[in-house]
């Protein structure tokens, strides 16, 4: 069986209960180098056997997942935050289907959920927001011409940006094509959850300049809208003159 886990966005405790409890009892873990916090494989067994993917291609981590699977082996997949985004995971679980190897995922507690952790913020507030929009800048990975970041900015909805924190002149400039003010509020959150994270609340205009005071060019995430601003109104959810199922309102 494979295991499919997010792995959280960096802090070792923020991996599920779930995904904790099956890594300790893998016998193989590939692991996202480049992103996943190594001390959590001090979590496995001692005769565990590691693979660093960050090195490696898609076949490779298949041959090791399709040897391990003839041995009768707990593997784990371990990829960073939750792997339904940007994990590259599809193209893996479809070529398990093909071999009959069977797998099931985990999910895991994404970047832009301890993004929001470390801002204390809240995407949804109303009359501000209520759509959360998680997209990238193309680089040498296409995006889809109809996802483009002005056309996608043109809803004013809070966005998240993965990806994108090495072309940060450019992604000012298309949001602010799209209708955004330069001085609307925006963030970089580096290496959220980590030790040696770091938090940069900023403005669209000022992207890039404070990027580069801070020495940032890439493990952020970049976070724009007036969610992170001070004007919103109260949720109706708590307000006493609004009543639902489990409260009447006062009188």
């Amino acid at each position: 069986m494979v295991y499919f886990i997010g792995a959280g966005p960096g802090a070792v405790d923020l991996i599920t209960v779930r995904g904790k409890n099956i890594l300790e009892k893998a016998d193989i873990v590939i692991y996202a180098g480049s992103l996943v916090n190594p001390m959590l494989l001090e979590y496995t067994k001692k005769d565990c056997e590691i693979h660093n993917s960050a090195s490696m291609t898609l076949e490779q981590v298949i041959d090791v997942m399709e040897k391990g699977e003839a041995e009768n082996k707990l593997i784990v997949r371990l990829h960073t935050g939750d792997p339904s985004i940007y994990g590259a995971i599809r193209e893996q679980m479809d070529i398990l289907v093909e071999k009959g190897i069977e797998f099931t995922v985990v999910p895991g507690v994404s970047s832009f959920s301890g993004a929001a952790a470390a801002l204390k913020a809240e995407y949804t507030l109303p009359n501000v927001s209520q759509t959360v929009i998680l997209t990238r800048m193309e680089g040498r990975t296409p995006v889809p011409e109809k996802e483009e970041i002005s056309k996608l900015a043109s809803h004013q909805a809070s966005m998240a940006l993965f990806l994108s924190s090495g072309m940060l002149e450019e992604l000012s400039r298309r949001l602010v094509k799209g209708g955004y003010s330069e001085d609307t509020p925006a963030a970089i959150v580096y290496k959220a959850t980590w030790p040696d994270e770091k938090v940069i609340r900023t403005t669209i205009k000022n992207l890039s300049e404070d990027a580069k005071k801070n020495d940032i060019s890439k493990t952020a995430l970049i976070l724009v809208g007036g969610f992170l601003g001070n004007n919103y109104e109260r949720s109706k959810l708590y307000d006493p003159s609004f009543t639902h199922e489990f409260r009447e309102a006062e009188k």
